[in-house]
């Protein structure tokens, strides 16, 4: 007779037959438990395959994609090249995308050049300031939501080809593919999560192939940023009660992977003690067109040395503001960056603004079931409140000392405008940017501005300066750059006047 491992075995000659029924009853139970928690373990080593393979599986496709195939039919991968998880190298001149749209067929009559995109090996980003795995912060999840027409940038961004999704820097990946890119290696393709529109959703899935299903949350309508950033911290705090998450707009360029990477690994060092925490962004000149915010006292975490509270978050200021919130060194641009814990935005909502968190709470609770989900959305989705997280949570919570700041050194654009772009991209000595195919555009003196020949047709400029020309198949916008922002105005002026398909 044997006895399970651990079990007290009675000395040779001491179980007589009357005492048979006790040790066989517990070498029974000693038995199922050794079973059932094998039983257990199993399960979880099953999960953990899969986990795995979809790691793996995104991990490969990375590895093909950073291979591109030369003119001799012959494969060739830059000796630098990293883990490929940073923002794609950009091309040589030579090699530039000739289109900013990365599936032409979505544009009516598209004529413009099919995209065509070969990395350089001589670009000054190959080398990847990081390792694959290095990076990975458990518990971290990400949300990248992904919504709004763009306006300010129409007609080259439209409703249903927003900017996200276009290739603004004729580098091969769109706004939104780049922060896939630049975030992946903080939380791999398992806690990424996308929150954006029903319009928006195939293009999402053709250019994020790695995005995993229930990770892409449909929001049925604009709400906002506070109704989709809520709506994605309900559902994951479902799944992880103790998910810290961070939201970083689909649409933002960012230069400087490395410093970027590290705010956000100190932002979520800040986020386990309870508070919600945004990245401040080091003013390059007194902006009008961004918010500002005002650094409070330091808070003394070791693991988080440069986070400081939030005295106040400033709204878009004049240009004489501008100056005198830089000439203080005491503010920082708000890009809209937000980390904290899922719970804790959670609270702040429901202190603040009650009705908007349990309508939230009640599709979040279904959200798995997806004919209650869908009931839910019709029902609860539609009387939400519209109203940005700034406003819902930031402002009130920076008052009550429940938000902090970690002041960031890397490069930041949400390419707000025509005259934005035009600053990203290349150009010759006294010659406008060109957003497209160069040689579709002819100059004679002509300084700055910006053209995007998006026709195919040839623009030929002669004595114009800091124009901005967007030629497309079905529109043609001409402003110069210092209005660029205004150009909102004419995207209303179109809807009045009845062109509403062209937005």
């Amino acid at each position: 007779m044997s006895f399970p491992y651990g079990s007290v075995v009675p000395p040779a000659g001491q179980v007589s037959s009357s005492d048979n029924a006790l040790p066989v009853e517990y070498m029974f139970s000693q038995i199922m438990g050794a079973v059932q928690k094998s039983q257990a373990e199993i399960s979880d080593l099953r999960q953990e395959c899969n986990d795995l393979r979809l790691a793996n599986a995104s991990l490969e496709r990375q590895i093909r994609e950073g291979f591109q195939q030369n003119g001799n039919g012959n494969y060739y991968a830059s000796s630098r090249i990293g883990s490929g998880f940073v923002t794609p190298v950009p091309g040589s001149p030579q090699l530039r995308a000739k289109s900013p749209f990365l599936s032409p067929h979505s544009i009516p009559s598209l004529v413009a050049a099919p995209t065509s995109h070969l990395p350089s090996p001589l670009g000054d980003n190959a080398v990847a300031p990081f390792q694959f795995g290095v990076r990975d912060i458990p518990g971290f999840y990400v949300v990248i939501p992904a919504g709004g027409a763009g306006t300010r940038l129409w007609p080259l961004s439209r409703e249903e080809h927003p900017k996200f999704l276009l290739d603004l820097t004729l580098k091969g990946r769109s706004l939104i593919q780049a922060t896939w890119d630049r975030l992946l290696p903080l939380s791999s393709s398992l806690r990424t999560t996308v929150v954006a529109g029903p319009g928006h959703v195939k293009s999402i899935r053709e250019q994020l192939p790695d995005l995993l299903p229930h990770n892409l949350i449909c929001e049925p309508g604009p709400k906002d940023s506070m109704a989709a950033i809520g709506l994605a911290a309900a559902v994951l705090a479902k799944r992880d009660p103790n998910a810290v998450i961070g939201s970083f707009a689909a649409d933002h360029m960012i230069s400087g992977d490395d410093a970027f990477l590290s705010a956000v690994a100190e932002a979520v060092e800040v986020a386990k003690k309870d508070y919600l925490v945004t990245i401040g962004i080091a003013p390059s000149h007194p902006s009008t067109g961004f918010g500002y915010i005002r650094l409070g006292n330091k808070l003394g975490i070791k693991e988080a040395p440069n986070a400081r509270l939030v005295s106040s978050f400033k709204e878009k200021p004049d240009a004489r503001t501008a100056a005198a919130y830089i000439g203080t060194g005491n503010y920082r641009w708000n890009a809209g960056m937000f980390v904290t814990k899922a719970t804790v935005l959670l609270d702040l909502l429901k202190d603040y603004k009650p009705e908007l968190h349990d309508g939230l709470q009640k599709i979040a609770a279904v959200w798995h079931d997806e004919a209650l989900r869908q009931a839910a959305l019709n029902d609860i989705w539609p009387e939400l409140e519209k109203i940005p997280i700034d406003n819902a949570v930031a402002e009130p919570a920076a008052a009550e000392g429940k938000v902090a700041v970690v002041p960031a050194t890397f490069g930041w654009d949400d390419v707000g405008d025509f005259s934005s772009l035009a600053d990203l991209l290349p150009a010759e000595s006294n010659q406008p940017r060109v957003l497209g195919d160069s040689s579709l555009v002819l100059t004679e003196q002509v300084a700055g501005g910006i053209v995007v020949p998006g026709s195919g047709r040839l623009i030929t400029c002669l004595g114009v300066d800091d124009l901005v020309i967007v030629d497309m198949p079905d529109t043609l916008l001409v402003t110069t750059r210092a209005r660029s922002q205004e150009v909102k105005r004419l995207v209303k002026k179109c809807r009045d006047a009845g062109w509403k398909q062209l937005l």
